[in-house]
């Protein structure tokens, strides 16, 4: 178990002191492939709405020592062991936070209610955004759908095109420093 809470009081300081903002903290499946788990923080950079690498570096090292110094002062964060993965959000992006409502509003999204929730749980249709607590999706068959925004499980853009198209381009910094490997092969 971990203290998601109290994580994202220790880290939301530490993400915008590098001028950040915090998507997303939360404990998954580690991606290592060693069946562990990962706490996993999404942050975007306002400016460009990514992450780059070192800025997820530098993200990471605070993040490192902020949790370090609230575990040796007695504080249990995170019960056994866990990797820390700091990321951008990605183009089909997790939906967090009420402005990533607004600010997506007109793309594809998928909305998977919690279980408690009466009625159809997952939704997939077009954004139409955030009104009185309400996320509005106009889906395909059922037409204008409110989804309470306090019983989303999850709510995240599904990839298209069209958000592809939207989205402002990654930062291409170092593309050409990269060294291509000679892959070619020996005669038999």
């Amino acid at each position: 178990m971990a203290d998601i809470a109290r994580l994202t009081q220790l880290i939301e300081p530490e993400a915008a002191a590098l001028g950040f903002e915090l998507v997303r903290v939360a404990m998954l499946p580690s991606e290592a492939g060693d069946g562990g788990m990962a706490l996993q923080i999404m942050a975007e950079d306002p400016a460009t709405g990514q992450l780059v690498i070192d800025q997820c570096a530098a993200l990471s090292r605070r993040v490192s020592d902020v949790i370090d110094a609230a575990e040796e002062a007695g504080e249990v964060l995170i019960e056994g062991a866990y990797h820390l993965e700091v990321s951008s959000p990605g183009i089909d992006r997790p939906l967090t936070r009420d402005k990533d409502f607004a600010n997506w509003a007109g793309h594809e999204v998928r909305v998977v209610m919690d279980k408690s929730f009466e009625g159809q749980r997952v939704n997939k249709g077009v954004l139409g955004g955030l009104e009185d607590g309400m996320i509005l999706v106009k889906e395909v068959k059922a037409g204008d759908v409110r989804l309470p925004r306090a019983q989303i499980h999850t709510a995240k853009l599904v990839l298209t095109d069209a958000l592809i198209a939207a989205t402002r381009p990654l930062d291409a910094s170092g593309a050409d420093e990269l060294i291509e490997e000679d892959t070619e092969k020996a005669d038999d």
